[in-house]
């Protein structure tokens, strides 16, 4: 069961061939997760899904607050009776008609649900090893910061990594520069700075990435940086670990023949198990 612009309807219905999101990635979306009936960093969602409506210049409905936007997806997750944890993911799509040209601006959107396992994060310190993708580059623009629905690169670096018995992949700006992994934001942990690339490198703009950027803060001694990192980098590196809103945060544990600590991950893990306790 899903919800289709404030309707639950059944998951099978067949696909509008004419839908935009299909025929040329004209979407975008969240993926968000619950824990007990809340929404983690809810306002920080809606306020990026916001920005990301009026980059890509899609009218954003009347009714569309934030309040709203909550009660639409708690609605889907009471309907799939799931308690305790969940993931939840809103598309929204600009409405049919048009070719690269749209006749319309205006919108829908669709909420899709799934159980997870546990409510609170967890850390898992098991073998994690990462390589580069190279075979396509993410631009270093605006529009890489966004989630839409045209993900081929992430895609294709996925079948990458199981082809190649990797658990993630590192991906690079078009100017050979690591921005991020396949499924989360990137920290490098050297010396005593922590340092993650600016948004501006093309790298997805986290609600973790910015969680974790706060949370850092306490620990003490610690020169938080915001700056561009080489493959070069990563061979120097002390720890590296992945941020992601389901998933929480991932050490990565080997890069070709260096392997890391994961102690600072796992520090930033329990400030970040507290932060969202009730």
């Amino acid at each position: 069961m899903v919800n289709f612009n404030g309707e639950l309807v059944s998951s099978k219905q067949q696909l509008d061939t004419s839908n935009r999101s299909f025929l040329y990635g004209d979407g975008v979306f969240e993926t968000l997760r619950i824990r007990n009936g809340k929404i983690l960093f809810l306002e920080d969602h809606y306020f990026r899904l916001m920005a990301s409506m009026r980059i890509v210049r899609m009218e954003i409905p009347m009714v569309f607050t934030m309040e709203f936007f909550e009660a639409e997806i708690l609605k889907t997750v009471e309907a799939q009776n799931i308690s305790g944890a969940a993931r939840a993911r809103i598309t929204v799509y600009r409405n049919e008609g048009g070719f690269y040209l749209p006749i319309t601006n205006t919108v829908s959107y669709v909420v899709e649900v799934n159980p997870l396992d546990h409510p609170d994060y967890t850390f898992d310190a098991a073998t994690y090893e990462v390589d580069l993708y190279k075979d396509f580059f993410v631009s270093k623009q605006l529009l890489s910061s966004l989630k839409t629905t045209n993900k081929m690169i992430h895609i294709t670096g996925s079948i990458f990594a199981k082809e190649n018995d990797l658990q993630n992949c590192l991906l690079l700006n078009d100017q050979k520069n690591v921005i991020e992994a396949l499924q989360g934001n990137l920290f490098m942990l050297l010396g005593k700075q922590l340092i993650t690339p600016p948004v501006s490198e093309g790298c997805l703009n986290g609600i973790l990435r910015k969680k974790v950027l706060g949370l850092a803060k306490k620990i003490e001694g610690l020169e938080i940086i915001e700056t561009v990192i080489s493959p070069f980098d990563l061979q120097k590196a002390d720890e590296l670990f992945i941020t992601n809103v389901i998933s929480g945060i991932r050490p990565i544990t080997k890069y070709r023949k260096k392997e890391y600590r994961i102690d600072v991950a796992r520090q930033l893990f329990e400030f970040l198990n507290d932060s969202i306790q009730d």
